[in-house]
Formats: structure tokens, sequence, C-alpha cells
């Protein structure tokens, strides 16, 4: 018990001189002596509350932590007040690390360790990413802080409303899983257009395919070959087509391993190999015809409430028929739902798809129904690329994507049991 005691009081201190080398590194330039805690001040504030945690332990009450923690934080923040008023400051975040160390440190002594060591990590993160967040809160427009606090509302406060169960006589829509879902996939290809925000908007059909693909590979497809039509270079937006598909793919992987990774697995060699070849398709092109004209990209905000609505909705459609016709046709219906539904939106079949597997079809046939929905959407954009292009830009995605087709196709085959 001893020994016990021990170790976690020494995870106190070391929670305390984790976030002490952050506030060190940060206020290093400033002379000795004029700094209210520096790493050793925090590091033994952790070891002060994981101290007061076991004595309120060993006394059978909370009193003597809480006072603690009260005499801390007034001799604490009289010294912090007495250092910003000389130096003509207002900040309290130093305040608020050296509260939360005593506080975490406590935790690792009384409650579960576990989570005061996660805890005490993400504190000093957060504290070190104090100019990247500060940058990221310049940079970003009142839509995408917008859509954060959306995002924060339709997970926080409608998700835990809904029922978590079906509906339907087939079993097949379940409000909770549905909203879930619908929260997921818009969260993904949120992070993924902040990310390009983050790294700045970049010019030319590289950055502008891989950030429009990360809400619609369709629209960029289409988009693209409207501007080949028009009289833009042919190659660089050929590529820029080829590494949208590259990243449908990739994202549709992506959203069933945060869903079902035993499934991601079953489809994760042909994905990527169908990924590969329009990855090398489209760095070939690009490679080839990189003087192109730039252009700023356009990100569509991926968290509008309108779109994401009608992704709810079309999956709550396609879940219903997909139950019914698994009850009467087995896995067979799920392919053939997906197949369809893929043509429109393949992020709706693969959820679907996702769903099911493993309880009402196996995984080889949800695998199936995925890899079908992929293939549809992408003969989708191929057909949209010669309706709407000229041929020069068509004919390099019709190639890539027979290829991307019969590489993945193969590798699903062959890793069938029957195949064997």
């Amino acid at each position: 018990m001893l020994d016990l005691l021990v170790v976690k009081l020494a995870l106190a201190l070391l929670i305390g001189l984790l976030v002490g080398l952050e506030r060190g590194w940060q206020e290093r330039a400033m002379p000795a002596g004029s700094r209210t805690a520096g790493i050793r001040t925090y590091g033994l504030t952790g070891l002060l509350g994981g101290v007061l945690g076991a004595l309120a332990q060993s006394f059978g009450g909370g009193a003597v932590f809480g006072f603690g923690f009260l005499g801390f934080a007034v001799v604490f923040g009289w010294f912090k007040w007495q250092e910003e008023k000389r130096a003509g400051a207002f900040s309290v975040t130093g305040a608020v690390a050296a509260l939360a160390v005593f506080a975490l440190g406590g935790l690792a002594v009384v409650g579960d360790y576990r989570a005061a060591a996660a805890a005490g990590v993400a504190l000093a993160s957060v504290l070190a990413s104090r100019e990247a967040l500060h940058g990221l809160l310049e940079r970003a427009s009142w839509i995408e802080l917008r859509s954060v606090l959306l995002l924060a509302g339709m997970t926080a406060i409608v998700l835990p409303l809904l029922p978590d169960r079906s509906i339907d006589p087939w079993g097949g829509v379940n409000p909770w899983q549905i909203w879930f879902f619908t929260v997921l996939t818009a969260a993904i290809s949120y992070g993924g257009y902040i990310a390009m925000r983050v790294f700045g908007p970049g010019k030319g059909v590289l950055i502008s395919g891989l950030a429009g693909a990360l809400v619609s590979s369709t629209a960029v497809t289409v988009a693209f070959a409207r501007r080949a039509l028009a009289g833009e270079l042919v190659r660089p937006l050929a590529a820029g087509a080829n590494l949208a598909a590259m990243i449908s793919v990739l994202r549709v992987l992506t959203v069933v391993a945060v869903v079902k990774p035993a499934l991601a697995i079953e489809i994760a060699a042909p994905t990527l190999a169908a990924a590969l070849v329009f990855a090398a398709t489209g760095a070939v092109l690009l490679w080839r015809g990189w003087d192109a004209a730039s252009t700023e990209p356009t990100l569509g905000n991926p968290f509008d409430l309108g779109p994401l609505l009608l992704f709810a909705v079309s999956f709550a459609v396609v879940a219903a028929i997909s139950a019914a016709l698994t009850q009467k046709f087995g896995s067979a219906g799920v392919v053939v739902v997906s197949g369809i539904s893929g043509m429109a939106d393949v992020d709706v079949a693969a959820l679907s798809a996702a769903r099911l597997a493993g309880n009402a079809i196996p995984f080889p046939a949800a695998g199936a129904a995925i890899l079908l929905a992929i293939a549809l959407n992408a003969a989708v954009r191929v057909v949209a690329a010669f309706a709407i292009g000229p041929l020069r830009y068509a004919a390099p995605l019709l190639a890539a994507t027979l290829a991307a087709l019969a590489a993945g196709g193969v590798i699903f085959l062959l890793s069938q049991p029957s195949a064997v």
C-alpha cells in the first residue's frame, strides 16, 4: 500500500514538472526572480496536491484538501497578481494552470491516476499550443466558428435526446445511430477543411482538388471538367480529378475504420490499392503539367445544416430499405441498395453497410457492398467528366478508374476464402 502511494505521489510530482517545463519555457526570457512560478514551483504544486489528497483520504474527509486548495489559491493568486501588476499585463493562464496542477495532484493520489496522467498531458499540450491556437482563431471566419458551435450542439444537446432503438418495422432506422454517423461524417470532413485552412490556402489544382474532395469528389470532377472545357490546361485538371478520387476512397476507408474497424480491415487492401492507382496517375499528370494556371481553392463548408439534414434523411431511407431487403433477400439486398445509393452518396452507402456488418450480414458481404458503392460512385464521376469536359480531360480519369477498379477487385477476390 505504501509503495503504491509513493508511485502516485511521484505521478503528482511529474504532472507538475511537465506543466512547469512548458511554463518555464514560455517565460524563459524573464529574469530570475521575476516569475511567480517555474518548473520547480509547478512540480511542488502537484506534489502538494497529492500530499493533501492523501491526508484527506487518511482522515476520511475532503475538508483537508478543500481548505488546502483554497489556501494555495489565495497565496498563489496574490503572488501572480503582483507579478502581472508589475509587468502591466493581464493574464490568468498561469494561475489557472497552477490550480489545475494542484487538483490533478490530488486526483492522482485519491482518484483515477490514469485520468490524472492523461489530463496532465492534455493540460501541458493546451498550454504549449498557445501560438497555434491564437493563429487559428485569427484566421478563422465566423462561419467556421459557427460550425464548431453547431457540432457541439448536435453532439451534446441533440444526440442524447434521440432514442437509441429502431423505430421502423425492419429494425434499420435507429435515430441515435443515424445522427451519430451524420455528425461523425461531417466532423471528418470539417477536420480536413480546417487542416487545409491551417496550412494556408495554397494555389493550383493540387490543393483545390484535395480540399474540394473532402466535401465532394464528384463536385471537384465537374468543376474541373468545366474549367478544362473553358480552355485551361487539361493535364493538371485531370490530375486534380484523380487526386480527388483518391481522397474519396480514403475518406470511405476512414469512416468505416471509425465505425467498424474489423470491416475496415476487410476492405483495406482493395481500397488502398485503388487509392494508390489514383494517386500515381494524378502525380504523373501533375508532374507533366506543373505549369498550370494557379487558382485559389474555394472551400465549401462541410458543416452546413442543410446538407447535414439531407444526409441524415438519405441515410435513414437507405438504412430502412437495406434492412427490409436484408430480411427478404439476405446479403444480396444490401449489396444492391449500397450500389444504387453509392451512385449519389458513397458515405451513406458505406455507413449503411457498416451498420449491418457482423449482425444482419457477414463482413465479406458488407465489404462487397461498400466496394460496389465506391466503384459505382467512381463510374458516375467518369460519366460526368465525359458529359461535361473534353476528351483529353475525361480519358485519363477513365483509364485510372478502370485500373483502380481492376486492382481493387482482384485483391478483394483473392482475399476471399473461395479464392484459396
